[in-house]
Protein backbone atom coordinates (compact mmCIF):
# COMPACT_ATOMS: atom_id res chain seq x y z
CA UNK A 1 0.00 0.00 0.00
CA UNK A 2 2.69 2.08 0.83
CA UNK A 3 4.74 1.63 -2.43
CA UNK A 4 1.63 2.11 -4.47
CA UNK A 5 1.52 5.81 -2.48
CA UNK A 6 4.69 6.59 -3.82
CA UNK A 7 4.41 5.67 -6.92
CA UNK A 8 0.98 8.14 -7.41
CA UNK A 9 3.07 10.67 -5.75
CA UNK A 10 5.70 10.69 -8.37
CA UNK A 11 3.32 10.05 -11.46
CA UNK A 12 1.68 12.98 -10.42
CA UNK A 13 4.99 14.97 -9.59
CA UNK A 14 6.02 13.95 -13.46
CA UNK A 15 2.53 15.35 -14.96
CA UNK A 16 2.68 18.12 -12.82
CA UNK A 17 6.27 19.10 -13.93
CA UNK A 18 5.47 18.45 -17.52
CA UNK A 19 2.00 20.47 -17.63
CA UNK A 20 4.64 23.56 -16.26
CA UNK A 21 7.00 23.00 -19.25
CA UNK A 22 4.52 22.49 -21.64
CA UNK A 23 3.27 25.81 -21.15
CA UNK A 24 5.75 27.24 -20.76
CA UNK A 25 7.01 26.63 -23.86
CA UNK A 26 4.16 27.54 -26.02
CA UNK A 27 3.47 29.32 -29.50
CA UNK A 28 5.18 32.49 -29.74
CA UNK A 29 2.34 33.44 -31.31
CA UNK A 30 0.34 33.18 -28.98
CA UNK A 31 2.68 34.84 -26.45
CA UNK A 32 1.24 36.85 -23.17
CA UNK A 33 2.32 40.39 -23.17
CA UNK A 34 5.59 41.59 -23.16
CA UNK A 35 7.67 44.33 -21.85
CA UNK A 36 10.12 44.64 -24.82
CA UNK A 37 8.38 43.05 -27.79
CA UNK A 38 11.06 44.23 -29.92
CA UNK A 39 13.47 42.08 -28.23
CA UNK A 40 11.04 39.17 -28.07
CA UNK A 41 10.63 39.22 -31.40
CA UNK A 42 13.46 40.64 -32.97
CA UNK A 43 13.78 41.61 -36.76
CA UNK A 44 16.95 41.98 -38.38
CA UNK A 45 17.72 45.54 -40.19
CA UNK A 46 20.45 46.91 -42.30
CA UNK A 47 21.97 49.68 -40.35
CA UNK A 48 20.48 52.69 -41.93
CA UNK A 49 18.24 51.55 -44.05
CA UNK A 50 14.65 52.35 -43.92
CA UNK A 51 12.33 49.66 -42.69
CA UNK A 52 10.07 48.23 -45.39
CA UNK A 53 7.19 47.54 -42.72
CA UNK A 54 6.97 49.23 -39.63
CA UNK A 55 4.84 46.99 -38.23
CA UNK A 56 5.11 43.30 -37.14
CA UNK A 57 2.80 40.55 -37.51
CA UNK A 58 2.71 40.24 -33.82
CA UNK A 59 -0.61 42.04 -32.18
CA UNK A 60 1.12 43.49 -29.00
CA UNK A 61 4.20 44.40 -30.43
CA UNK A 62 4.43 48.13 -30.36
CA UNK A 63 5.40 50.03 -33.98
CA UNK A 64 8.71 50.73 -34.73
CA UNK A 65 10.53 53.68 -36.41
CA UNK A 66 6.96 54.91 -37.05
CA UNK A 67 7.76 58.28 -36.24
CA UNK A 68 11.18 58.41 -38.07
CA UNK A 69 9.09 57.45 -41.43
CA UNK A 70 10.59 54.73 -41.27
CA UNK A 71 14.12 55.16 -40.25
CA UNK A 72 16.45 52.31 -38.77
CA UNK A 73 19.25 54.89 -37.87
CA UNK A 74 17.61 57.45 -34.92
CA UNK A 75 19.45 60.28 -34.23
CA UNK A 76 21.47 60.43 -30.73
CA UNK A 77 19.62 61.25 -27.25
CA UNK A 78 19.25 64.76 -26.49
CA UNK A 79 22.26 65.43 -23.85
CA UNK A 80 24.60 62.98 -25.58
CA UNK A 81 27.86 63.77 -26.16
CA UNK A 82 27.83 65.64 -29.53
CA UNK A 83 30.36 63.15 -32.27
CA UNK A 84 30.61 66.93 -34.17
CA UNK A 85 31.83 69.42 -31.80
CA UNK A 86 34.67 70.82 -34.73
CA UNK A 87 30.92 71.82 -37.04
CA UNK A 88 33.09 71.01 -39.97
CA UNK A 89 30.27 68.40 -41.66
CA UNK A 90 26.73 68.29 -43.02
CA UNK A 91 25.13 64.95 -43.35
CA UNK A 92 23.05 66.14 -45.91
CA UNK A 93 25.88 66.20 -48.50
CA UNK A 94 26.62 62.41 -48.17
CA UNK A 95 25.76 61.23 -52.02
CA UNK A 96 23.41 58.60 -52.51
CA UNK A 97 24.35 57.11 -55.59
CA UNK A 98 27.06 56.13 -57.42
CA UNK A 99 27.20 59.28 -59.93
CA UNK A 100 26.84 61.46 -56.81
CA UNK A 101 29.75 59.67 -55.31
CA UNK A 102 31.60 60.08 -58.41
CA UNK A 103 30.58 63.64 -58.84
CA UNK A 104 31.56 64.05 -54.97
CA UNK A 105 35.03 62.63 -55.30
CA UNK A 106 36.00 64.56 -58.39
CA UNK A 107 34.87 67.65 -56.68
CA UNK A 108 37.02 66.56 -53.61
CA UNK A 109 39.93 66.71 -55.39
CA UNK A 110 39.77 70.84 -55.79
CA UNK A 111 39.76 70.62 -52.20
CA UNK A 112 43.43 71.93 -50.64
CA UNK A 113 43.13 73.32 -47.33
CA UNK A 114 41.45 71.64 -44.44
CA UNK A 115 38.32 73.66 -42.92
CA UNK A 116 39.87 73.66 -39.27
CA UNK A 117 41.56 76.66 -37.72
CA UNK A 118 45.00 77.15 -39.27
CA UNK A 119 45.90 78.19 -36.32
CA UNK A 120 45.57 74.87 -34.62
CA UNK A 121 47.28 73.13 -37.92
CA UNK A 122 50.12 71.64 -35.74
CA UNK A 123 48.24 70.59 -33.13
CA UNK A 124 45.61 69.09 -35.82
CA UNK A 125 49.02 67.26 -37.26
CA UNK A 126 49.95 66.12 -34.25
CA UNK A 127 46.22 64.27 -33.51
CA UNK A 128 46.58 62.86 -37.33
CA UNK A 129 49.58 61.04 -37.33
CA UNK A 130 48.21 59.84 -33.51
CA UNK A 131 44.68 57.99 -35.45
CA UNK A 132 46.76 57.28 -38.66
CA UNK A 133 48.72 55.61 -36.76
CA UNK A 134 45.84 53.64 -34.94
CA UNK A 135 43.56 53.36 -37.72
CA UNK A 136 45.14 53.38 -41.09
CA UNK A 137 48.53 52.31 -40.68
CA UNK A 138 47.86 48.91 -40.35
CA UNK A 139 46.60 48.37 -44.14
CA UNK A 140 48.60 51.67 -45.00
CA UNK A 141 51.82 50.93 -43.31
CA UNK A 142 53.34 53.84 -41.23
CA UNK A 143 55.30 54.87 -43.87
CA UNK A 144 52.30 55.31 -46.48
CA UNK A 145 53.91 52.84 -48.59
CA UNK A 146 50.73 50.40 -48.30
CA UNK A 147 53.04 47.95 -46.60
CA UNK A 148 51.01 48.07 -43.09
CA UNK A 149 51.09 44.43 -40.84
CA UNK A 150 48.00 43.11 -42.81
CA UNK A 151 49.01 43.52 -46.34
CA UNK A 152 52.83 41.70 -45.27
CA UNK A 153 50.34 39.04 -44.07
CA UNK A 154 49.40 38.39 -46.95
CA UNK A 155 45.96 38.18 -45.80
CA UNK A 156 45.37 41.89 -48.07
CA UNK A 157 46.79 43.38 -50.77
CA UNK A 158 46.04 46.00 -53.50
CA UNK A 159 46.44 49.04 -50.64
CA UNK A 160 48.61 51.51 -53.04
CA UNK A 161 50.73 53.52 -52.12
CA UNK A 162 49.96 57.51 -51.40
CA UNK A 163 53.38 58.46 -53.28
CA UNK A 164 51.79 57.20 -56.56
CA UNK A 165 48.25 58.55 -55.95
CA UNK A 166 47.11 61.49 -57.46
CA UNK A 167 45.48 62.92 -53.84
CA UNK A 168 44.33 66.42 -52.06
CA UNK A 169 43.67 66.70 -48.50
CA UNK A 170 39.69 66.77 -49.60
CA UNK A 171 40.30 63.96 -51.90
CA UNK A 172 41.56 61.94 -48.57
CA UNK A 173 38.77 62.61 -46.17
CA UNK A 174 36.46 62.17 -48.92
CA UNK A 175 37.24 58.30 -49.03
CA UNK A 176 37.67 58.04 -45.45
CA UNK A 177 34.79 59.47 -45.18
CA UNK A 178 32.77 57.70 -47.80
CA UNK A 179 35.26 54.52 -48.40
CA UNK A 180 36.80 53.95 -51.96
CA UNK A 181 36.98 50.63 -53.83
CA UNK A 182 37.92 48.05 -51.28
CA UNK A 183 38.20 50.45 -48.51
CA UNK A 184 34.71 51.01 -46.64
CA UNK A 185 33.86 54.24 -45.03
CA UNK A 186 35.82 55.41 -41.71
CA UNK A 187 32.89 57.82 -40.62
CA UNK A 188 32.09 55.54 -37.68
CA UNK A 189 35.40 55.35 -36.84
CA UNK A 190 36.55 59.24 -36.94
CA UNK A 191 34.66 61.81 -36.37
CA UNK A 192 34.32 64.53 -38.89
CA UNK A 193 36.94 66.70 -37.57
CA UNK A 194 39.50 63.88 -37.10
CA UNK A 195 39.22 62.59 -40.76
CA UNK A 196 40.56 65.83 -41.51
CA UNK A 197 42.92 65.81 -39.15
CA UNK A 198 43.94 62.31 -40.64
CA UNK A 199 43.99 63.69 -44.38
CA UNK A 200 46.14 66.66 -43.02
CA UNK A 201 48.31 64.31 -42.03
CA UNK A 202 48.88 62.42 -45.24
CA UNK A 203 48.89 65.24 -46.87
CA UNK A 204 51.96 66.85 -45.21
CA UNK A 205 53.71 63.81 -44.81
CA UNK A 206 53.27 61.15 -47.86
CA UNK A 207 52.27 64.07 -50.42
CA UNK A 208 54.89 66.86 -49.56
CA UNK A 209 55.29 67.99 -53.29
CA UNK A 210 51.28 68.35 -53.23
CA UNK A 211 49.65 71.46 -51.97
CA UNK A 212 49.78 72.12 -48.08
CA UNK A 213 46.81 70.72 -45.96
CA UNK A 214 46.32 73.23 -43.79
CA UNK A 215 46.13 77.04 -44.71
CA UNK A 216 50.02 77.90 -44.23
CA UNK A 217 48.88 82.00 -43.18
CA UNK A 218 46.05 83.30 -41.57
CA UNK A 219 43.89 86.27 -43.49
CA UNK A 220 45.79 89.02 -41.54
CA UNK A 221 49.50 87.29 -41.85
CA UNK A 222 49.04 87.56 -45.70
CA UNK A 223 47.63 91.19 -45.67
CA UNK A 224 51.21 91.68 -43.74
CA UNK A 225 53.11 90.22 -46.04
CA UNK A 226 51.80 92.41 -49.13
CA UNK A 227 52.16 95.31 -47.22
CA UNK A 228 55.77 94.01 -46.27
CA UNK A 229 56.31 93.88 -50.10
CA UNK A 230 54.81 97.32 -51.18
Amino acid sequence: MLKMKKNILKITAVLGLTTVLLNSCGPKENAPLVYFPDMYFPVAYDPLMKAQDAYSDHENEIPAFVRNNGATGLSPVEGSVAQNKDGVFEEGKLPKTPDEYNAGYDASKAITTSPLNPANAAKDLERGKILFDHTCAACHGTGGDGQGTIVQSGAYSGVPNYADRDITVGSVHYVLTNGRNAMGSYAGQLNAGDRWRVAMYVINTFKKASAPAAATAAPDEKKETTETKK
